[in-house]
């Protein structure tokens, strides 16, 4: 399946242009690839860090799912770094935790006018509804906020509107 992601002031020009995202489910997993249609070389990219679980990933370039269960909803946290993060949520956005659910970031590819970020998150057994978005910081610091839905007039990707797909 293929969704088209939207910037947060989608009436003002933005960086990048464009950002969509494929997905499929395999299994217990959901496969993501990030596909942002502009040229790159604007985008402030994390430096080198050690792969595996991290926070605060959110405050730099960084792709994201959420995920609704029966008991609350995950978040989880894509790096281009390498590193991930997966929380745990009992309802809109209380009692925060890390979640058992892990992450594989598998790497960017690209050419001169698209970067895509693809890996793979553990699902939920009870997964049911799906919120897609990114987080995109340029060079010059500023910072765009593109989700499937933004149903406030700030950017929060928890909001229970922003889970808008059923999972495949």
């Amino acid at each position: 399946m293929r969704a088209t992601l939207i910037p947060h002031a989608p009436n003002t020009h933005v960086y990048p242009e464009a950002i969509s995202v494929e997905f499929a489910r395999e299994g217990g997993l959901l496969w993501l690839r990030f596909i942002i249609n502009d040229n790159p070389d604007f985008i402030a990219w994390p430096g080198d860090a050690p792969v595996g679980r991290a926070d605060n990933l959110w405050q730099h370039t960084c792709f994201e799912a959420f995920v609704t269960t029966d008991d609350g909803y995950r978040e989880f946290n894509l790096s281009p770094s390498g590193q991930w993060a997966s929380y745990r949520f009992d309802g809109y956005r209380e009692g925060m935790r890390p979640a058992d659910e892990v992450c594989v970031v598998e790497g960017l590819d690209g050419g001169r006018d698209y970067v895509a970020l693809e890996g793979r998150i553990e699902l939920p057994v009870d997964a049911r509804r799906l919120g897609l978005s990114a987080v995109i910081e340029t060079v010059d610091g500023a910072r765009t906020y593109w989700a499937l839905a933004h149903p406030s007039d700030k950017p929060d990707f928890h909001h229970p509107n922003s889970f808008v797909l059923d999972l495949p």
